[in-house]
């Protein structure tokens, strides 16, 4: 089974340093040239998805449209029929028929931090609205409950239930984009590798992280546990398409 998160392309949020939280945020037209330029290097690569599964936020959900619109409108290429699956660095062998199939599915759990009273400001304006909390929150290192916003209990939760319900769901013939937001991805990361801690990935806009799972085995406790021809980091934190 073949994994594929991908970060949203650049938004006007991102462009202002604002907090976007669950605000909707359109791409910028940096954004847009990002989410073009990784849809072409996929093509390249013939990484042609059976399911994508989006965050229905408007900056993830227009970044998954520009990708999806770019692989419905070129036509399969003849040779990635005859690829064998689980090859060195081959592509995925996917059918034509397949290929005019790709469907996207929203997921609110794939939705960016909520962030409560902070959401859709930059933190200079955060600062003048409440300069007591920005000072506490500036001070320690330790987790502050924002008001209005969720903890971090709630968002690591939500990220559990994605994963489980995504190896639940799919098989080792299914090739998955997962189209989210920086901070959530990283919840999601360590959910899928199994880790108690979430841990810092600054991920770039469009940043590509691939895994490759063999779902057959997953529940398994013996010493394919261990054996890693079975759980394949591929690629992380990949960004190559924008600069090529």
């Amino acid at each position: 089974m073949k994994l594929l998160f991908i970060r949203h392309a650049q938004s006007t949020g991102n462009q202002e340093k604002r907090m976007q939280g669950h605000g909707e945020f359109e791409l910028s037209d940096h954004g847009r040239v990002q989410a073009e330029r990784l849809a072409q290097a996929l093509l390249a690569e013939a990484w042609w998805p059976s399911h994508v599964y989006s965050s229905p936020l408007k900056r993830a959900a227009q970044t998954t449209e520009i990708l999806i619109t770019h692989f419905l409108a070129t036509p399969l290429p003849a040779a990635v029929s005859d690829l064998i699956d689980g090859a060195a660095d081959s592509p995925i062998p996917i059918s034509e028929s397949d290929a005019q199939k790709i469907t996207v599915q929203y997921a609110d759990e794939l939705k960016e931090f909520q962030n409560g009273i902070f959401q859709g400001l930059t933190w200079a304006e955060a600062k003048v609205r409440y300069p007591d909390l920005c000072n506490v929150l500036e001070a320690s290192p330790d987790w502050i409950q924002i008001p209005a916003a969720e903890s971090l209990q709630s968002a690591r939760d939500r990220a559990r239930q994605f994963i489980h319900t995504l190896i639940e769901r799919h098989h080792n013939t299914d090739r998955i984009w997962i189209v989210t937001h920086s901070w959530i991805l990283q919840h999601l990361i360590a959910e899928l590798m199994e880790c108690q801690r979430s841990w810092r990935l600054r991920a770039r806009n469009t940043a590509l992280f691939e895994f490759w799972l063999d779902r057959d085995r997953w529940y398994q406790t013996n010493s394919n546990y261990f054996n890693t021809d079975l759980w394949q980091v591929r690629r992380f934190n990949d960004c190559r398409h924008l600069t090529e």
